[in-house]
């Protein structure tokens, strides 16, 4: 796996994953995130000129309502069926 800091705005989050979307543990998250900075990267897969996001949700979002602009992040293989 490639490790990498990527742009948030590069990052498309599947309709699926935005509904398991719960503000206080993005919240929660962002707190910790002040204070300890991001410590689990996010993981991502390659896709059309930009980062499909397979893990990490909250990670991202608690991020962004920081007003970062990068996240680190891992880079996984598509899984082939």
């Amino acid at each position: 796996m490639e490790s990498l800091s990527i742009n948030v705005t590069e990052i498309y989050v599947p309709a699926k994953r935005q509904v398991q979307l719960d503000p206080d543990k993005v919240e929660a998250l962002a707190e910790s995130m002040l204070e300890d900075g991001q410590t689990t990267p996010i993981q991502v897969r390659r896709g059309n000129n930009r980062y499909v996001l397979i893990e990490g949700l909250h990670r991202l979002e608690a991020l962004k309502a920081l007003g970062e602009t990068t996240i680190d992040a891992l880079i996984v293989a598509a899984r082939r069926h």
